[in-house]
Order: C-alpha cells, then sequence, then structure tokens
C-alpha cells in the first residue's frame, strides 16, 4: 500500500488532520442544536451556514494559487491561529454578533472532515508534493479516513451537553466543545513547527525551442478545460450537499424529535464506517481503477439518499444514513487524487482551490432553501431536491472521466 511509505512530514501532516478534526465531529452535530437552543430559527442557521460557506470558498480560491509561489507552511499556519482565536471567542461569548464572526472564520458545523477549511488546498497541494503519483489515491483515502476516525470520536464527545445540562443549564452546556478546537489547532501549530517549509512548485523548465513551448501552452489550455468542466460538474455535486449536509442533525431533531445523545452516537457510527470504506475505496481504486470505485459506490449512495427521507422511525433513519455516508463520501479520497491529477504538480494549488470553489460556493446554497423548506414542514423534498442534483453530476462525472486510465493518476509531468 501506498501509505506504508509515507514520509515523515507526510505522517505530521495526516495527524494534523486527526487533530483538528475532532472538534469538526463534534461541533458537526451540535453546532447547528446550539443555535437552536439560542432560539436562532431554521432559515436563520441556514443563512449563517451559507454565508461561511461563501467566505471559505472566496479564501480557497486564492490561497490555493498564492501557494503555489509563496509557500505552504505559512497559510496553514496562519489558518490555525485563527481557529486559536475563533475557539476562544465562541467559548466565552454567545451574543450573536461575536458567534456569527466565529462561526464563519471558523467554518463551525460544517464537517470539514478534518481539512483546513479555506486553506485545504493548500494542504492537499502539499501533501501532493510528499508522495508519489502512484500512492496518491491510496495516501488521500487514508488522509480522508483519518479525517472521518477523528470526527466520529468528535461526534462522541457531542453528547457531553446532556450530561452537562445539570451543571452548565440551557445553551451553556454546548461551550465546552469548543475547547476541542482550540486544543486540535494548538496541536496542529506544535506539529506544523516541526515539517520544514517544502521547496516551492516550479513549472517546467521552457526551453528557447519553438514546438516545446507550443506543446507547454497546448497542455496548459488543455488542462484548463479540463477544470472547466470540473469546476461545472462539481457546481451540482455541491447544490445537492448543500441540501442535506450542514443541516443533517437538524432535521433529525424535528423530524424524530430527538437530540445530541442520540444523534451523536449515530454520527459518529457513520464516521467510523466511512472511515473504513475510505480505506477500501483505496483498496478498490488499485484493482478497478478510480473512476469505476467512485461511480459504483456513488450510485448506490444515491439511492439510498433518495430512500432515506421515507424513514418511519428513528432507527431505520439512522440505519440508511451511516450505509449512505459510507458510499458517498468514502470516495472523496480517491475524487481528490483523481482531481489533482488533471495538472501538472506546479498547478495543484489552483487545481484544488479551484475544485474546492466549485463544491463550496453552490454548497451555500442548499442550507437556506433546505431550511426553508423544513420551516415550512415539507422535511423530505430537500434530500429529493439534492438526489437530483446528484443523479445529474454522476452522469456527467463519468463522461468528464471516461478516458482516464484504470490506474491512479499520475500528473502529466509524472
Amino acid at each position: 500500500m501506498g501509505y506504508a511509505r509515507l514520509t515523515r512530514d507526510a505522517r505530521f501532516l495526516i495527524i494534523i488532520r486527526a487533530a483538528r478534526s475532532v472538534g469538526q465531529g463534534a461541533l458537526v452535530v451540535d453546532f447547528a442544536l446550539y443555535l437552536h437552543a439560542l432560539h436562532w430559527s431554521a432559515p436563520a442557521i441556514g443563512g449563517l451556514f451559507m454565508v461561511a460557506l461563501l467566505v471559505s470558498a472566496t479564501l480557497a480560491l486564492f490561497v490555493g494559487p498564492l501557494s503555489d509561489t509563496r509557500g505552504r507552511k505559512t497559510f496553514l499556519q496562519a489558518y490555525e491561529w485563527v481557529q486559536v482565536a475563533v475557539a476562544l471567542m465562541a467559548l466565552m461569548d454567545s451574543h450573536s454578533p461575536v458567534l456569527v464572526i466565529a462561526a464563519i472564520l471558523g467554518g463551525f458545523g460544517h464537517g470539514l472532515n478534518g481539512s483546513a477549511g479555506p486553506f485545504a488546498p493548500v494542504e492537499l497541494a502539499w501533501l501532493s508534493e510528499l508522495v508519489e503519483a502512484r500512492d496518491r489515491a491510496a495516501v488521500y483515502s487514508l488522509n480522508t479516513a483519518v479525517g472521518f476516525s477523528g470526527m466520529a470520536l468528535g461526534a462522541l464527545l457531542a453528547a457531553l451537553p446532556s450530561f452537562l445540562g445539570t451543571l452548565l443549564p440551557g445553551p451553556l452546556a454546548y461551550r465546552p466543545l469548543f475547547l476541542l478546537v482550540l486544543m486540535g489547532a494548538l496541536l496542529a501549530l506544535m506539529l506544523l513547527r516541526a515539517i520544514p517549509e517544502s521547496a516551492r512548485p516550479t513549472s517546467p523548465r521552457r526551453e528557447p525551442d519553438v514546438d516545446t513551448r507550443a506543446a507547454a501552452d497546448a497542455m496548459t489550455r488543455a488542462e484548463n478545460r479540463k477544470l472547466l468542466k470540473l469546476f461545472g460538474i462539481n457546481a451540482l455535486n455541491g447544490i445537492g450537499i448543500g441540501f442535506m449536509g450542514p443541516l443533517m442533525a437538524y432535521w433529525f431533531a424535528i423530524r424524530f424529535h430527538h437530540g445530541p445523545l442520540s444523534i451523536g452516537p449515530i454520527m459518529s457510527a457513520a464516521l467510523i464506517v466511512t472511515a473504513i470504506s475510505s480505506l477500501l475505496v483505496g483498496r478498490l481504486t488499485r484493482r478497478y481503477g478510480v473512476v469505476k470505485s467512485v461511480l459504483a459506490m456513488r450510485y448506490l449512495g444515491l439511492a439510498v439518499l433518495l430512500i432515506l427521507p421515507l424513514s418511519p422511525s428513528f432507527p431505520i433513519a439512522a440505519f440508511l444514513y451511516i450505509i449512505r455516508s459510507a458510499l458517498n463520501r468514502g470516495t472523496a479520497g480517491a475524487r481528490q487524487a483523481l482531481n489533482l491529477g488533471l495538472v501538472r504538480g506546479h498547478r495543484r494549488g489552483l487545481a484544488a482551490s479551484l475544485n474546492n470553489v466549485s463544491i463550496q460556493v453552490p454548497r451555500a446554497i442548499g442550507p437556506v432553501f433546505a431550511g426553508l423548506l423544513y420551516h415550512a414542514g415539507f422535511l423530505a423534498l430537500p434530500f429529493f431536491i439534492a438526489g437530483g442534483f446528484q443523479a445529474v453530476y454522476l452522469i456527467l462525472y463519468r463522461r468528464l472521466f471516461r478516458d482516464a486510465p484504470s490506474a491512479p493518476l499520475s500528473s502529466p509531468s509524472e
């Protein structure tokens, strides 16, 4: 397996992901419930998620390409210091202006799977420089699995407000969860200090030969066309994710009247199974190729998504949610490897940024409309809308990558 050959620096980056993911897992369960306890309405919660996602996508559009020329480490250190600041803000104050700023900058409740939010393209591009091309799909699947595992632990800890209610009444019981974000950021900063900055990625040296320059320009144009197509189809996936993902805990709460004590373990189980699924996908890509493995699991996940909102009871809905999570989100690492393989090494920050933005901006639309639909009593419709967008995405995804080799992709320069 590719991850058996990981360097120390690559291992540290993966451990950093694990450190972040615990706090993220707790807040993906409890942040919307915390806002609900503070008497926020469903449309207001959805609106906050929308603004936060748009801000994140805007930042990601710039930091990825900048890191291609200015290095990766400084950007990630800046992100962790921001996490320290917003965790302290949320710990000390629940007034709306403070909480809104902290939530937007901290990405609270988004389920980032341990990634660095808007700085995730920087991290992915840095990891790609530390991993051989043939190992990328397996290592990225491992990286994803580690994030899901950490989030699973965090989701279990999301049950803490139910036990702290006697000591910290009402919304105060949710505040200690922000300590997890703080501790994760501090650990990440310690590990980042131990990782030397990678040599800045450089573009291939251009020879004076006209034919060589023309070939390089043609390759750049071909890469740009692929990135544009990827941007378009990812937008469909992002809209689908936005209609159900950010408000999933809230849906369980209003549909079945369960709280963190019930919802947290379900989401934790989903994340554990998804982590196992991600490792399995890493193996499947070596036998069947990335595209076939991704499509097979995503089509099955789509079928489960359409059945989920029709569940007559909480246990059935919980079981379907776990299965759907494993089938759908377990492919994330393989898809990241495939997307970065569309371009040469010196453009991977750009590719990762475009991939992030193309999902996050459309994803920001979903929570607002889903919140309005939930508020109006349409608890199943957001799932069906999400399924429609994801069905079209899968059809177009197959067309975009139909000429991809069966083995994990390397970039054109490798």
